[in-house]
């Protein structure tokens, strides 16, 4: 172990790294830190595992954890927010490429006939509940004043926010992010029976000829209010694999997504705000997605690569927050309750159930006022299913930001499998090791969760081996451009 007395030094931080960068095990720590390529927030497991050749009973390799220099293994945190961690959130990015791309031109156990199928790119947005600063064009792309009577720039933070937030429906507005994804629902439905409508068929005879697929992203705008963009295609009844009859076309397939957006609604009956009907905004766009190598502007790399883009953002993108807001010694209750049921105030959070105190959030007006909605809806019984505090960082959204159809393409799942796979084979390959016969090999392990993060001096290094990564990865694109 090497001491260094560094009272020169006086970044804890700074010192701190000094320290592992002198003991005589710091190659090892580099090297588990730059296999994470700069995540934030790597997760700390402390086990072992045995390789055993059944037929022999041979120890063709063992792994303890008590063996590294911080008693750990390092492993990615996975976190698909580009604000929590922006090196899992990349990987996150290009699985969700792929797997929008797969659907689209094949690849990933998807035969590459499926880009002869019908597909468009569908946006159905939410409906007003109150006029908000925005920067109206006119269809020649000239900025025109906004209702206030002012010229926004693009980086206005008042775009979105409402002109009058007294008369501003904030309940309204949360009611429709927390009943988004059951809306979804509703559009798949009548979506399906809009198009046997089109084909002259009953629901269940064009279930035995075609197939709808899709895969959606969720975004939200300025306004704080989610809008899902979408790619739909029509398929064989047996999914990718066979393409559709051939009087299933895109015109049918579009047509019959702007009647299902018209005709899918939510309604909500409560005392405390009456009776709501959730619909989808006006703005409905629908455009045929071309093939790469055309003209085209919407091709499917170009679909591909914006839905990427937005599966790793989160609510932050509208100016709140990435992190849940209720207290976790109470899960939002603001209370614990004793063995014998009586409840004993949270001291962690003074009986609110808040993390933190929502007049000190550093957010907008607009934001905190949508965050306060959430939890006072919360509180009503008949929104108690809704777990809105819980939610209430998401401004009430609690669906997943990106989802998929199961016949749509390959799985998230499958894509983190096959990269395991090669990483594992690759370690093999280096390390010397002899390919394993799977129906000979044992491998026996125990892990378990020690905690989550680094140490101050590694916070710097692993900070240093992503921004080195980024520099390498905008040099290779500013030469490939």
């Amino acid at each position: 172990m090497v001491t260094l007395d560094l009272p020169h030094v006086a970044s804890p931080a700074v010192r701190d790294l000094l320290h592992l960068v002198n003991q005589p095990d710091f190659d090892r720590a580099h090297q588990q830190i730059e296999h994470l390529g700069g995540c934030t927030e790597p997760v700390r497991l402390t086990g072992h595992t045995t390789t055993v050749d059944t037929t022999t009973g041979e120890v063709l390799r063992s792994y303890t954890t008590s063996d590294e220099p911080t008693g750990s293994l390092l492993t990615g945190c996975g976190n698909r927010r580009a604000s929590r961690c922006p090196a899992c959130s990349r990987i996150y990015a290009a699985d969700t490429y792929h797997l929008i791309r797969a659907g689209l031109t094949g690849g990933k156990t998807v035969p590459d006939t499926v880009r002869t199928h019908p597909r468009v790119f569908a946006t159905l947005t939410a409906p007003s509940f109150g006029p908000v600063h925005n920067r109206p064009t006119t269809p020649g792309g000239d900025v025109q004043p906004c209702r206030c009577r002012k010229f926004h720039e693009p980086t206005d933070t008042l775009l979105g926010t409402p002109l009058n937030p007294a008369t501003y429906d904030y309940a309204g507005a949360v009611l429709f992010n927390a009943h988004a994804s059951a809306l979804w629902a509703r559009f798949t439905t009548y979506l399906r029976r809009e198009i046997a409508a089109r084909l002259g068929m009953t629901q269940k005879a064009a279930r035995a000829v075609l197939r709808v697929s899709f895969a959606k992203v969720a975004e939200y705008q300025k306004r704080g209010l989610v809008h899902f963009h979408a790619v739909i295609r029509l398929d064989g009844p047996d999914g990718n694999t066979q393409p559709p009859p051939s009087y299933a076309t895109v015109a049918v397939l579009a047509d019959a997504i702007r009647a299902a957006a018209s005709r899918a609604r939510v309604t909500i009956e409560s005392d405390a705000v009456g009776e709501r009907e959730l619909v989808w905004g006006e703005q409905l766009d629908v455009r045929e997605i071309a093939a790469f190598g055309t003209d085209a502007e919407l091709t499917d790399q170009a679909v591909a690569s914006y839905v990427a883009k937005y599966a790793t953002k989160s609510a932050d993108a509208s100016g709140t927050l990435d992190r849940a807001l209720f207290c976790r010694p109470c899960q939002g209750r603001g209370a614990t309750l004793l063995p014998h049921g009586t409840p004993l105030p949270c001291t962690a959070c003074g009986g609110t159930g808040q993390a933190r105190p929502l007049p000190r959030l550093a957010v907008a007006r607009h934001v905190r006022q949508m965050i306060r909605t959430c939890w006072e809806l919360g509180k009503l019984a008949e929104f108690a299913h809704l777990k809105l505090w819980k939610w209430a960082h998401m401004l009430g959204f609690r669906g997943h930001f990106s989802t998929k159809s199961r016949c749509y393409s390959v799985t998230l799942g499958a894509l983190r499998d096959a990269r395991r796979a090669w990483r594992t084979d690759q370690a093999r390959a280096q390390a010397g090791l002899p390919d394993l016969d799977p129906t000979t090999t044992l491998i026996v392990g125990h892990w378990a969760y020690h905690g989550s993060g680094y140490g101050p001096g590694a916070g710097l290094l692993a900070a240093t081996v992503w921004h080195r990564r980024e520099l390498e990865r905008q040099f290779i694109a500013e030469e490939g451009y």
